[in-house]
């Protein structure tokens, strides 16, 4: 009895001290506790809280304890040195766009700094265009987004030369990804096309960094889920501006015809070759809405409707040759030898003619039509994957047409297109396949509270066939919760990767919402 009482009385106080203990590390630091400089930049009114607890996937909430607003780069360095004097730093989360998907632009009772905020750079120019210097570059702010770096250069008559389809994203946000679109396969992700960085480490130190000053963390912050440093800077690649875009899409009903016309295409991928395409991306049409049609002419729309109703899934590479006044006139010839040989459905081949940057900028059409539809700010299960060229006749078995077919789940937007592994920097955070060739499979959902669970569920059956059967995948902007996972996810790189985090972020501050080492 007396030994029963005296375990009892143990677990009690154990118990006890766990529940102080979770106390006193969940209770939020005071602002009385910050320097003056830092506090005057906290905000903490409740309606913008709120909008800093979501973020564009709407499926995860996480409620901060402020918004920081820097009116410099010096302010990051203050505010992150601060948090490490605290017995309990308390943790940083880098905010552009916020359009992440699982709330890793997210914190729990600490900061998120409000990138977009920040406006002492070059005079207060966010951007800032080297059209003299060979070859010429731009310079450009973190919180600064993609499409207004596109309007910059245009007016030089220059371009950055990889883009993401989507430009209302923060420069930081997708370096600290990887960046990746239709022009990858040839130009590599966006952060292959960085010359130097300015980064806000998570020890607080400022330190401008390129290949070859502070390579290490140069490597480290490119695709590296902002867990070693804030990029406040970017020095990025620019190349001539083409005025036109010649835009076509190709429909098959054979999975096997279309991957080797695809990897044929990526094959002309030489950054100075004027016989490549300019860009390569695929997508399935099956279930989706009529707007999915869209692109196509009214009178050839049935006929569509009428081919996936036969086949069940239609594969359709989208392919893209840029031109300009200099090439107007055998731009026709081009395209032609680019479609020569092409194994798609005979006159299911269908043209545009557009401005550059009116193809550059097309989803945002998407966007405003979906707003108009109140189907923007809802929730977004998506799942992005790479899998190596060699499996994926099995991913099409396995997951297109025995998950996604017989499941007949709204499928939405599902883009399939593939990269070389000779464009990307092993040296980089990023990661990607085991494999010279590699496919993005991105399944771009829109969700409403009814389907959310469902599709959620479907994401993990893709994601655990892809294990069971070992297509040896890895996921891009990755939905991992557990350590073990982002191990796998990792693989050969987790050592480096817990090394970097040693080097850059000791206190664990940076990005706890990607869920890495928090």
């Amino acid at each position: 009895m007396a030994r029963h009482y005296t375990l009892s009385k143990a677990l009690i106080l154990l118990w006890l001290n766990t529940i102080v203990h979770t106390h006193v590390l969940s209770q939020p630091w005071s602002p009385l506790d910050a320097p003056k400089e830092i506090a005057q930049q906290l905000i903490r009114d409740p309606v913008i809280l709120s909008l800093a607890s979501t973020d564009f996937g709407h499926i995860v909430h996480k409620n901060p304890f402020a918004i920081f607003t820097p009116s410099s780069v010096k302010d990051i360095s203050k505010l992150i040195k601060f948090s490490k004097t605290l017995p309990i730093p308390f943790t940083i989360a880098p905010r552009g766009q916020a359009h992440s998907l699982r709330g890793q632009a997210m914190t729990n009772n600490g900061l998120v700094v409000n990138m977009t905020a920040l406006n002492e750079f070059r005079n207060g120019s966010g951007i800032v265009v080297f059209d003299k210097e060979t070859p010429p570059y731009v310079d450009v702010r973190g919180g600064q987004i993609w499409i207004d770096v596109l309007h910059a250069t245009l007016q030089h008559g220059l371009t950055p030369l990889s883009w993401t389809d989507y430009l209302y994203l923060s420069v930081g946000g997708t370096l600290s990804n990887a960046g990746i679109s239709g022009q990858t396969f040839r130009f590599g992700p966006q952060i292959s096309n960085v010359h130097e960085l300015d980064v806000v480490t998570g020890k607080g130190d400022t330190v401008t960094c390129s290949t070859k000053k502070n390579s290490d963390l140069f490597y480290a912050v490119l695709g590296g889920l902002g867990q070693f440093g804030i990029i406040t800077r970017a020095r990025i690649a620019l190349g001539p501006a083409p005025t036109r875009a010649k835009w076509l899409r190709l429909l098959y009903n054979d999975f096997s015809a279309f991957s080797r016309d695809q990897e044929h295409l990526i094959s002309f991928n030489g950054r100075n070759d004027t016989n490549a395409p300019d860009y390569v991306e695929g997508q399935l049409l099956l279930n989706q809405p009529s707007q999915a049609l869209s692109f196509y002419p009214g009178s050839d729309q049935p006929r569509i409707t009428s081919l996936i109703t036969q086949f069940g899934i239609i594969y359709i590479i989208e392919l893209v040759k840029y031109y300009d006044d200099s090439s107007e006139d055998h731009i026709d010839q081009e395209i032609e030898l680019l479609t020569q040989g092409l194994k798609f459905v005979p006159t299911f081949m269908f043209e545009k003619d557009v401005s550059y940057e009116q193809f550059l900028n097309r989803v945002h059409d998407d966007e405003l039509l979906l707003r108009s539809q109140g189907l923007w700010d809802v929730p977004h299960p998506w799942l992005n994957l790479f899998v190596p060229a060699s499996r994926i006749s099995d991913f099409d078995e396995g997951v297109f047409k025995g998950i996604i077919l017989k499941q007949n789940i709204t499928a939405g937007l599902v883009l399939i297109y593939p990269m070389n592994k000779t464009k990307w920097d092993d040296k980089m955070s990023a990661v990607t396949p085991d494999a010279d060739v590699f496919y993005v499979i991105s399944f771009l959902r829109i969700a409403n509270f009814e389907t959310l669970e469902a599709l959620q569920v479907q994401n993990q059956q893709i994601i655990q066939l892809c294990v069971d059967i070992g297509i040896g995948m890895k996921q891009y902007l990755p939905l991992i919760k557990t350590q073990e996972e982002w191990v796998a996810q990792y693989g050969l790189k987790w050592k480096t990767i817990q090394d970097r985090k040693i080097q850059f972020d000791p206190n664990k501050i940076l990005s706890p919402g990607q869920g890495i080492f928090n």
